[in-house]
């Protein structure tokens, strides 16, 4: 065979959705997406989208699957996932598209999704986005008949979770127990300069914690935003009022643009080298 004709066998590969780093940026609950899709485990909300159909979003599905289409009808779409074709905001538009073609009781067989809507294009964008944090996997057979083997299954991956609780009183916080140890994951959704920079202000002044047994341990990066960790002692709902607190002082500190002291620099740099993978 010639060259030519070689060329002219291969598959034309599909054209990809350029690579988005903020990639829930305009929809409701953005930092609420992110931690959905990153670290907690059994959490769903229900969207509106554009034509007025209503979708499950939830943190993980069985084997983590794209979505599926339940016996209902209802559309179910999985956070959680291993595919990535660059730009997830497109992913999850194309698992609701196939999943309107997948005969209800089945999961959804996922495809390349090549170039087309994102979910800030099909989610009405007054939709409430309500994250509803579930005790463990049980919600996925509601309405269903489970088998044995399943029930024996989820009661496995609940033992597996670590609790947690999403604070009611600020955006995108989220206490988890690991162990002896607990945390508090915070998405914000601050431009990621600006935020080093509040941060360390509050650093430098001794007002980065919650109190008396909190410390400011690090941070993460996860879909162009920066999480802020904390460890500490207290159980979630003593969390509520201190975070409303740390909001103001954190606001305060994200109005003050005037440059960093030496003192404050150096707390940048520190921040900076906290890299955590918690």
């Amino acid at each position: 065979m010639g060259k030519k004709s070689r060329n002219k066998s291969k598959a034309t590969k599909p054209e990809r959705m350029p690579f988005v780093a903020r990639t829930f940026e305009g929809l409701p609950g953005e930092a609420d997406w992110v931690a959905l899709r990153e670290f907690v485990a059994a959490g769903s909300v229900t969207v509106t989208l554009t034509s007025g159909e209503t979708v499950r979003v939830c943190s993980m599905l069985p084997g983590n699957g794209a979505g599926i289409r339940r016996q209902d009808g209802e559309i179910w779409i999985g956070l959680q996932v291993a595919h990535n074709f660059g730009d997830i905001s497109r992913d999850l538009a194309h698992v609701i598209d196939l999943a309107r073609e997948t005969e209800p009781g089945n999961p959804v067989r996922m495809t390349d999704p090549g170039v087309g809507p994102r979910l800030q294009d099909v989610v009405d964008p007054k939709t409430p986005f309500q994250v509803e944090i579930h005790d463990g996997f049980d919600y996925w057979v509601e309405g269903v008949d489970a088998s044995d083997g399943t029930a024996e299954a989820l009661a496995q991956a609940n033992e597996s979770m670590a609790p947690t609780v999403h604070l009611s009183s600020v955006d995108g916080a989220y206490w988890t127990e690991m162990g002896p140890q607990r945390f508090l994951r915070w998405v914000m959704t601050h431009d990621e300069a600006r935020l080093l920079d509040a941060l360390a202000r509050l650093r430098a002044a001794d007002e980065e914690t919650f109190g008396e047994g909190t410390k400011l341990i690090g941070h993460f990066r996860a879909h162009g935003l920066l999480v802020p960790v904390w460890e500490f002692e207290h159980d979630a709902a003593d969390l509520e009022q201190p975070a409303q607190d740390f909001e103001k002082r954190l606001a305060a500190a994200l109005a003050d643009d005037s440059p960093l002291t030496t003192e404050q620099r150096s707390a940048r740099g520190a921040l900076i080298s906290r890299q955590v993978t918690v």
